[in-house]
Order: C-alpha cells, then structure tokens, then sequence
C-alpha cells in the first residue's frame, strides 16, 4: 500500500472515529465567557465617581519602570478628563469662605446666631483637615488610619502619577501645609471672637482672606500635579 492510499485510509478512520483526533489535537479549552460574572451596569451618577479611579494612588516607579509610555499616557489624558472633579471640593470651599466673608461684612448688627453660622461655614470649607474641628465619627476613622482630610486626598489623586520626590508634588504638599495652618488660625478665631465688635470681625475678615488666598495657591499646586 502506497504512503498516499495509507494518508487516505488513516483519514477514513478519523471521520467514522472523531475520538481518533484527540491523539493529534488537544481538546478546545471550555468557553471562558461561561464563567463570567453577570455584567455590571454602571449608570450615568456613578461615572462621576468613577472617574476618580484612574487618579487612584499608584507606584510609578514600579508600575511603569519597563518604558512603555502607553499606559502611563492613557492615565494622564483620564486624569485631565477628570481634573473637574478633583478640583471641585477645592471651588466649593472657595464659595463657602466667600459666604461667610459676606456674612461678616455685612451692614447690621450681630447675633450669636451670626457667629454660629460663620463658624459652622467655616468649619464645612475646611474639609475635616482641622483635626481639632471633627466631629467623632471623622475622629474614630482618623485614630484607624482612616485618611478623612478631603485636600490630602486631593493631593494623592492628583500626584499619584508622579514620583514621591518629584518637585511638583512636594511643592503641592507644601502648599497644603500651609492651607491647614491657615484653616487652623481661622477656626481658632472664628470660635473665639466675639464677632459684636467691629475690629475682631475686621481680624476675622482679613483671616478669611488669607485662608481663601492659600486655597487658590494649593489650587494651582493640584492643577500643575494634574498636568491640565
């Protein structure tokens, strides 16, 4: 029997006897998608959210060491769609230091409930970065290690792409310190002044000032880690 009658035949065999093959073949892997998770439907709301995790803090060092500039180019054009959101409790805090600052300068007479106000808006634009000024849930998660300053996470999520020694972000963390300071000296004299004398509402002013100042300077230490 010639070689090529024999092909035929060991062909003829494999048709009436699919088990033949498994000799030549391995089997077909079982279909992954089977095992797959139902999928996630994700809503318009919770993309907002989201888009905070591609600023989630990463290891540049480690993560990108290899020189494959691709993924590290996709963060920083998702971090720059999303610079909006970072810098949005840094706005509202703004908006909030102005309403107390109107508040305090305005023409009429002061209450204790006046002062109140100022304190409570005060408080609120300091973003639970005065340790003193937390309640005692924000407390507890602080003493667990629990990061609850809002302008710290700011700086983590902002920088995360940069390395822990770059300028930019040790400039950004500079900047912070010095908004905490500020915020400090404001809480301390908004809730010890008495806000019925007209000079320590001038001193109280001019401290709202500042505080709003060092905020737009830590604002732009965030928008140059964000590279926007």
């Amino acid at each position: 029997m010639t070689p090529a009658v024999q092909s035929l035949c060991a062909l003829s065999q494999t048709q009436s006897n699919p088990s033949i093959l498994n000799g030549f073949f391995p089997p077909k892997p079982p279909n992954s998608n089977q095992n797959l998770s139902p999928k996630i439907k994700i809503s318009r709301r919770d993309f907002a959210s989201l888009s905070f995790i591609v600023l989630s803090p990463v290891a540049p060092a480690s993560a990108f060491s290899f020189g494959i500039s691709g993924p590290k180019d996709w963060l920083k054009e998702q971090k720059k769609k999303a610079s909006k959101f970072v810098l949005a409790p840094i706005d509202a805090s703004r908006e909030i230091l102005r309403s107390a600052y109107l508040l305090l300068t305005k023409d009429s007479e002061y209450t204790n409930k006046d002062l109140e106000e100022i304190q409570v808006l005060v408080r609120s634009a300091a973003r639970d970065c005065v340790p003193q000024e937390r309640n005692s849930i924000v407390s507890f998660q602080a003493s667990t290690g629990v990061e609850v300053c809002t302008f710290r996470l700011v700086v983590k999520n902002a920088s995360s792409l940069l390395d822990n020694n770059d300028p930019v972000k040790l400039e950004a963390e500079a900047m912070l310190n010095d908004l905490i300071r500020s915020f400090t000296s404001l809480n301390g004299l908004a809730s010890e002044t008495d806000i019925q004398l007209a000079s320590n509402r001038q001193k109280v002013a001019v401290a709202l000032m500042d505080t709003i100042s060092f905020l737009d300077k830590f604002e732009q230490g965030v928008i140059e880690c964000l590279e926007v």
